[in-house]
């Protein structure tokens, strides 16, 4: 019989922390917390395997799992002397997720389940605290009606609101025992009204109906839309943990709470966290009420006037500090912790790796590197490389005027500017029309996870730091300002006010995610320095990595980008990006409509002085580092002329007719233009566009090398090669052209010609092509095109559908296709090294800056990756840990 439970309590486990992948991580911790000894609420985990089979079979249950939980309650029950279910000796669990990559708030949660009209007032008695007891009950009639029965939390939340005001109180904590059984009964009632059946009173029902939820939202739309902007595969899924329930919510010698061993959002060495007195969990995640901090050292610092835990519960802080200190040695980790304390009893629910910024990150790879816990080398494989572009983006310039309309908490720090917008469907519609949106909500909920990735930033008006809005925001990397409650939120009338102005759906706000400011209007921000734990990480980074990092750059501007983020040359500079200017695209069309040779050399002639001066620039920035110009690669319909005013302004310049010019714009145009006359096409059919741009590079090259004083390599990349005889075409013309002007300079040059792998027919004969090309540059956006046969243009029409169904698991344009585009990639280099062992390799496609992609380019044997500029960072990071890996 496959072996789906696996339980845990009284100092001993079935499983542990290696387990992850089995047990979930919140298992898997579990497990490993109650084999350290540390106070642990008894429990059992049913597997991940299990979720993965019970998809694959109808979502069934078989007996064999039902034999299992039923062992496994009965050992809790041994381990806490109650039994579930029975009235006289009341054993209730709480029924959680637990994936082994922790997604939080993605997934539902059941909390005091087992109680029913008899076990409550059985409850209330054996507790002595009948308010207590009452307000369990209706906090469990109200989460397993949302979570299980499908019934919207919003009714109960309207009932209690409706209740607190008919009553005169404000907060949950004043509603008396007999209070809280009206508001049971009005909740029992509502359940009744929307499912034509009573509330379930049978703890055995209720369990397997929660097993049963927990296991369905592993694919709901918050968890799928998680996992999609997180890269984790629905294949994994979840695991679901049952637990005996511990209390927080027993009076004023109980309280629940959230912690990390160290601050999350800047990552310095100090317990930070938050905690409710007479509280269960849900009350400070969801932000319902305002939390108190810790210690005594963040309440001043907040200025609260709330006291804190070290105040308050001495004793319980105490412990609680002496556990989070073991949790974070023993893992060699910053922990998220979550805690109960049961009049006056410390209880550990969970500890797991916490989610943090790409700053806190930094800080604590560096502290922990400093303190012995972790090599150089481990502190470079805790960053994820895709978090450092949070630090690649603007901060608020601190010498901006500052119109403040509002203070919340500094959730996520970061700054953004934004429309206003309500809702994440909002956000989202923005961010189509590439118009940039703050997400304003009074609290965020996991329904809201598409429009927060979508959002430039999150401002709620309720919420702790440990709120839904401050955790995931972190996650992402995107700038929050949590519990700002100064400000008012109006969704029916779409307005926000603050300070006595009211501001709509479309006015422009600042938030301020490292100071809890909320601005009017735009405020100007300045690009980071990248110094101190992100220049240590990067040495790391550098000193562990072998393959080479370059960018895709051909302006002044992205080239001095890409050098201040690291990078080692330019692996890509796309020439035909450099004749958009309204100066330069009239001689280029000149160019492409003349009929004659003549014609097109005179108009190449007052193209070259220009790229003349564009090569020798990006030399003497480069100073040295290698280079790689691709020759002229344009689809012609960006160039050709399309209005009238464009054809007359062009005909007007070549000297003929604007309907004679309109014939060979018509003549030119191509129905596929993508698979057209382009690339290495154009320079067999017009080789003097090639000589022109290698007499550009050659003279460039002279020129820089002089005013240097660094020897300049040219690497010129002749692009969309199929055939040998291509490439040998082009490259005599290129050649040619070097001969010539090293005869007129009197200057000896060195220069490579390689080509761009881009099209499957290069990659199977690259053996062949390698006799000509000095070096491989892999497109793979193009060889992604002609592999799939689909236009990176068009595709996600599509392509989302294909993911959502399982067809594809991941965007082919984003992270490179392993198995198909990747494997022309391991041929083509493996046959480019057998006929040129010293082939330079490198890959210049998007997927340069993709860390999945960048392992994948180590494990080949590439010398080098390229990426746009803000990309280097990560791809660097990424290099560094393929190698180490590897």
């Amino acid at each position: 019989m496959t072996k789906w439970v696996y339980s845990f309590g009284d100092g001993s486990a079935e499983g542990s922390a290696a387990d992850r992948n089995l047990l979930g991580g919140k298992g898997a911790n579990l497990a490993e917390m109650c084999s350290l000894g540390l106070p642990v609420p008894p429990g059992f985990t049913i597997t991940t395997e299990f979720c993965t089979w019970h998809y694959a079979n109808g979502r069934a249950y078989p007996d064999e799992l039902k034999q299992q939980v039923t062992a496994a309650l009965v050992g809790i029950g041994e381990i806490t002397g109650r039994s579930f279910g029975d009235p006289s000796n009341l054993l209730l669990v709480s029924v959680r997720s637990g994936a082994r990559a922790s997604m939080p708030g993605m997934m539902d949660t059941v909390l005091n389940l087992g109680l029913n009209d008899e076990t409550v007032d059985a409850m209330a008695r054996e507790s002595g605290d009948a308010r207590f007891a009452y307000d369990s009950y209706r906090r469990f009639i109200q989460m397993y009606s949302d979570v299980v029965l499908g019934v919207d939390h919003g009714y109960f939340e309207e009932i209690l609101e409706d209740e607190k005001a008919g009553l005169g109180v404000e907060l949950d904590t004043e509603i008396t025992a007999d209070q809280w059984q009206q508001v049971i009964q009005l909740y029992k009632d509502k359940v009744e009204e929307e499912l034509g059946q009573p509330f379930p009173q049978d703890p055995n029902e209720q369990l397997w109906g929660a097993i049963g939820a927990v296991f369905s939202s592993w694919m709901n739309h918050r968890a799928t839309t998680y996992r999609r902007l997180h890269d984790i595969p629905a294949s994994w899924g979840t695991a679901v943990n049952v637990q005996a329930m511990v209390f927080g919510n027993m009076g004023d010698t109980s309280a629940t709470g959230v912690a990390f061993t160290r601050n999350p959002s800047t990552g310095e060495k100090q317990l930070y966290g938050e905690f409710l007195v007479n509280a269960q969990g849900e009350d400070v995640v969801a932000g319902i009420r305002t939390p108190q901090n810790l210690t005594e050292a963040a309440r001043i610092e907040a200025g609260s006037d709330k006291p804190s835990m070290e105040k308050v519960m001495p004793e319980a802080y105490a412990a609680f500090v002496a556990v989070a200190d073991r949790l974070e040695q023993h893992y060699r980790d910053m922990q998220d912790l979550e805690f109960t304390i049961e009049r006056g009893k410390l209880w550990m629910l969970q500890t797991r790796s916490g989610k943090r910024t790409a700053k806190a990150a930094l800080k604590i790879a560096v502290d922990m590197a400093a303190e012995g816990l972790i090599s150089t080398e481990e502190a470079v494989l805790r960053i994820d490389p895709a978090s450092l572009d949070q630090l690649l983006h603007p901060t608020i310039d601190p010498k901006a005027e500052r119109n403040i309309i509002g203070m919340g908490l500094p959730a996520s720090p970061g700054a953004a500017t934004g429309e206003i917008v309500f809702s994440s469907d909002e956000a989202e519609e923005m961010r189509a029309q590439n118009r940039k949106a703050i997400l304003v909500r009074i609290e965020t909920s996991p329904e809201d996870i598409h429009g927060m990735h979508a959002a430039e930033g999150i401002l709620t008006t309720r919420g702790g730091m440990t709120s839904h809005a401050a955790v995931v925001a972190r996650g992402m990397g995107k700038p929050c300002v949590s519990g700002a409650g100064t400000l008012r939120v109006d969704y029916r009338n779409a307005t926000l006010t603050a300070m006595g102005q009211v501001f709509r759906k479309g006015d422009i706000i600042t938030i301020d995610g490292a100071s809890g400011q909320v601005l009017k209007g735009t405020v100007p921000m300045l690009q980071p320095e990248l110094s101190g734990d992100f220049a240590s990480i990067m040495e790391w980074a550098d000193a562990a990595r072998r393959m080479k990092v370059r960018a895709n750059a051909e302006t002044p501007a992205d080239a001095r980008m890409a050098r201040s983020f690291g990078a080692e040359g330019i692996g890509l500079c796309r020439t035909e990006h450099m004749f958009f200017d309204d100066e330069r695209i009239v001689a280029v069309r000149e160019m492409i409509l003349s009929d004659a040779e003549a014609d097109r050399r005179a108009a190449l002639a007052k193209l070259l002085p220009m790229q003349r001066s564009d090569f020798a620039e990006l030399f003497e920035i480069m100073a040295g580092l290698p280079v790689t110009i691709r020759l002229l690669d344009p689809p012609l319909h960006e160039f050709l002329p399309k209005s009238d005013e464009e054809i007359d302004e062009v005909a007007r310049g070549m000297n003929i007719s604007a309907d004679k010019l309109r014939q060979r714009t018509e003549a030119l145009h191509e129905f596929n233009p993508m698979l057209g006359h382009r690339g290495c096409r154009l320079a067999v059919s017009y080789p003097e566009i090639a000589e022109m741009q290698a007499r550009a590079i050659f003279e460039a090259a002279i020129d820089a090398g002089q005013s240097t004083g660094k020897p300049i390599v040219p690497e010129i990349m002749v692009p969309l090669v199929g055939l040998l005889k291509e490439l040998d075409y082009v490259k005599a013309r290129i050649d040619e052209v070097a001969q010539a002007v090293m005869a007129e300079r009197g200057v000896q040059l060195d220069y490579l010609v390689g080509t761009m792998i881009e099209l499957p027919r290069a990659a199977i004969r690259a053996h062949v092509i390698a006799e000509a090309a000095e070096f491989f540059s892999f497109g793979t956006n193009d060889l992604t095109q002609t592999t799939f046969g689909i236009s990176r243009d068009d595709a996600s029409s599509f392509l989302e559908t294909y993911r959502q169904k399982g067809i594809i698991e991941k965007d082919p344009f984003i992270s490179l296709d392993i198995d198909g585009v990747g494997e022309l990639v391991r041929m083509a280099a493996e046959k480019g090294r057998t006929a040129r062992p010293d082939i330079k390799l490198g890959i210049c496609g998007e997927h340069g800056g993709d860390p999945s992609s960048i392992t994948f380019c180590e494990e080949v044997g590439l010398d080098y990756v390229s990426c746009s500029p803000f990309r280097v960072p990560i791809a660097r990071l990424a290099a560094a840990q393929a190698a180490i890996r590897k």
